[in-house]
């Protein structure tokens, strides 16, 4: 079997846990990546079932998140339209399985990034900030378990996303030290700073362009890039109500279906 079959059979498993909510222990042997190139080609075979793509969501941006699911670095996953939600909106509840949401800063990209781009080429292709929560999941039944390569083949645990707004001025925002809050059902259930992505999530997001470069893709123009949570992840299941709090910055709000 071919690299590419390997890789597109490999989408096809994940596909079809991801559709049908079933979860799986691992990707079969012979389908199994062997490392980050074959775990990013099955992630990008996906593409022949999720459809389109408007960015990146960046995994393990935090020491402790690492340890939790066993690699030694962040992790890229694409982000997908048929995925994405707005602020106030009820999303599906029954398909949850890692049962969190995470507090995010999201960069949307105005213009493409060359390969190579050093970090000020990377910030200056940046066209705006905005604030966002994400609901990850895995169609591992373990995913701290499987290792880099198969997170990879599945989208790092790329689940729903929740775009909230965008931020005026978000240039001269020192966002390391910038607080959040998550709240659930009207009680605070965790808060944190931008300092837990990676100390910056402008680090962050230079690490994707860098990470991207070695898989031969590149952020583009449009891109939506969710730099990791700010909080630990917070615990939430059906009917629940979540509020991100970015301070003056304003808030996230949706509901989990009931």
């Amino acid at each position: 079997m071919s690299d590419e079959a390997r890789a597109g059979a490999a989408a096809d498993v994940i596909w079809n846990a991801w559709s049908s909510g079933e979860r799986i222990a691992e990707l079969p042997a012979h389908l199994r990546p062997r490392g980050d190139a074959e775990g990013m080609a099955a992630q990008r075979a996906l593409t022949r079932h999720a459809g389109a793509s408007y960015g990146w969501k960046i995994a393990a941006t935090a020491v402790a998140g690492q340890a939790h699911i066993g690699v030694t670095g962040p992790l890229p996953g694409l982000l997908f339209e048929r995925f994405r939600h707005e602020p106030g909106e009820v999303l599906p509840s029954g398909d949850m399985h890692m049962r969190v949401v995470e507090a995010e800063f999201a960069y949307r990209m105005g213009a493409d990034v060359a390969p190579g781009a050093g970090r000020d080429d990377v910030l200056a292709a940046v066209d705006g900030l905005h604030l966002a929560v994400e609901a990850p999941d895995s169609r591992f039944t373990h995913f701290e378990t499987v290792g880099a390569a198969q997170l990879r083949a599945d989208c790092a645990c790329a689940g729903r996303f929740v775009l909230g707004p965008d931020v005026p001025g978000w240039r001269d925002l020192d966002l390391p030290t910038w607080g959040t809050a998550v709240w659930i059902n009207g009680t605070e259930a965790a808060t944190g700073s931008g300092a837990a992505v990676l100390g910056d999530p402008r680090t962050a997001l230079v690490w994707i362009a860098e990470d991207l470069h070695r898989h031969g893709l590149r952020l583009r123009a449009g891109d939506i890039v969710t730099t990791g949570t700010t909080t630990v992840p917070v615990p939430v299941g059906p009917g629940d109500a979540v509020r991100a709090d970015f301070g003056g910055l304003g808030e996230v709000a949706f509901r989990f279906a009931g």
